[in-house]
């Protein structure tokens, strides 16, 4: 087992490490920026190092402070976390050629499944199904033309280097293709240095469906079921639950099978996720796989018992998976709600001083989070500030049981999404469990709609 372990970021997910380091007896280290400096994550490790200035770009992704720092540390090894530098095969590399052991997947693994036109033929090869369209990168808007008039319009145009709905367009017709083409590639090449992209035929009315995995290094990978991600604002989650309302045991079981088959087709070794595309028919598709620990994971855990980020550093130490897929089980049902420092309905960024805190608790209550009473929530960073969990028997009792725990989540100083959830964990359309990515557009429309002339000036 390690030793020590530099964990490579901040905020919510650096406590999380912290807690299971400490629970497996490693001791940890943080790196954090000057702005960083009396943060949780720098306060509970054993050790802190500060790797630059407040801009993410000057500290949490300097890869060379970072790796000054793992030498400073003397750390053997290193987990990234999620984002920033957690799915960069060249900096998982550097880690390696360091003689320090990266808590994750390996710089291949990484590539296979980074690159979504590499990971669609991976996966195709593995037989798991994939949302129709082009086989490998575009050549142009041409082609495109051509491929959307053989699977049928709309078709989306997505970046084949990047995610978070960067570089991607809807052509509704062949006549809008090439703009939507050229407007895709140009994001995709600021956001991601590669315009490159390919296109899928735009399912109707989607689910976002993703399967937590789980692999070791003997070529074992299991599944702990499905996630609920249909509630997104341009493509970022808002609200997760699992397991889905949409998926039966029969659902369950082709999900996790196509799961486990991308996995095994690049030998995984770590925590993942596989995300699939849903329609009303509970056809589902391939659509990509972080090769990361995902912002969700904890209601995987509430429903499983298991704990994801020790089993990655188990893993990553060389520890076989305890368990074979029969032994895993599911209980309940899970529901976060990410808690965001912005305006509950514009989602305008809110930084600023956090003058009054208090969390909710009780049975069934889980809070995820890097904030205290005084806490900065600071301009530079994600403006998640908290990640509000709860489990019941079913999901009639988890959604009131979130009901409760949002009326006593307080935070003063900064604006929250805090309200936001509220009304959704009222509206009918959600309590119905049969909605689409597309259901806060229509729910921030019923409310304006409802709402009365005074409150909308």
């Amino acid at each position: 087992m390690f030793k020590k372990v530099l964990i490579a970021n901040r905020g919510e997910i650096a406590l999380r490490i912290i807690r299971a380091c400490k629970e497996l007896g490693i001791e940890t280290v943080s790196v954090h920026s000057t702005a960083d400096a009396n943060s949780l994550h720098v306060r509970f490790a054993d050790q802190s190092i500060c790797i630059g200035p407040p801009q993410a770009r000057d500290s949490y992704l300097n890869v060379p402070n970072l790796m000054s720092a793992l030498e400073i540390s003397g750390a053997d090894a290193l987990h990234p976390g999620y984002g920033f530098l957690a799915e960069n095969a060249e900096f998982c590399e550097d880690v390696i050629a360091a003689g320090v052991t990266f808590i994750g997947p390996t710089p291949d693994q990484i590539r296979n499944m980074g690159d979504k036109a590499t990971a669609k033929a991976t996966v195709r090869k593995a037989g798991t199904p994939l949302v129709p369209g082009s086989p490998d990168i575009l050549s142009g808007p041409d082609e495109g033309i051509a491929i959307g008039n053989e699977v049928g319009y709309p078709v989306l145009l997505k970046a084949s280097a990047g995610g978070g709905g960067k570089g991607m367009k809807l052509a509704r017709t062949a006549a809008e293709l090439p703009g939507a083409f050229q407007l895709a590639s140009a994001e995709a090449q600021a956001c991601f240095g590669n315009g490159d992209l390919y296109l899928e035929k735009f399912v109707v009315k989607p689910r976002h469906i993703e399967v937590q995995i789980l692999g070791d290094k003997f070529g074992n990978v299991v599944h702990l079921g499905e996630r609920e991600c249909s509630l997104q604002r341009r493509h970022q989650k808002v609200l997760e639950e699992a397991p889905s309302p949409l998926v039966d045991a029969d659902m369950r079981a082709q999900l996790g099978e196509a799961a486990v088959s991308a996995a095994k087709a690049i030998g995984y070794s770590s925590a993942g996720t596989v995300e699939f595309l849903a329609d009303k028919d509970k056809k589902f598709y391939f659509i990509e796989m972080n090769t990361r620990i995902q912002v969700e994971h904890p209601i995987t855990e509430m429903i499983t018992g298991i704990d994801l980020v020790k089993q990655m550093i188990l893993s990553a130490a060389g520890e076989p998976l305890p368990w074979t897929q029969d032994e895993i089980r599911f209980e309940g049902h899970a529901i976060e709600c990410r808690i965001n420092a912005e305006d509950p309905f514009t989602f305008a960024p809110s930084p600023g001083l956090i003058t009054g805190y208090h969390q909710p608790g009780g049975l069934g209550v889980r809070v995820d989070t890097w904030v205290h009473d005084r806490a900065q929530v600071l301009p530079f960073y994600d403006s998640l500030i908290a990640k509000l969990i709860v489990v019941g028997a079913n999901r009639d009792e988890a959604v009131k049981r979130m009901r409760w725990a949002l009326d006593q989540f307080v935070v003063e100083g900064v604006r929250t999404t805090v309200p936001f959830h509220r009304e959704v964990l009222r509206d009918p359309e959600f309590l119905s469990g049969d909605f689409d990515t597309a259901y806060i557009e229509r729910f921030l429309e019923r409310r304006a709609a409802n709402a009365p002339a005074s409150a909308l000036v």
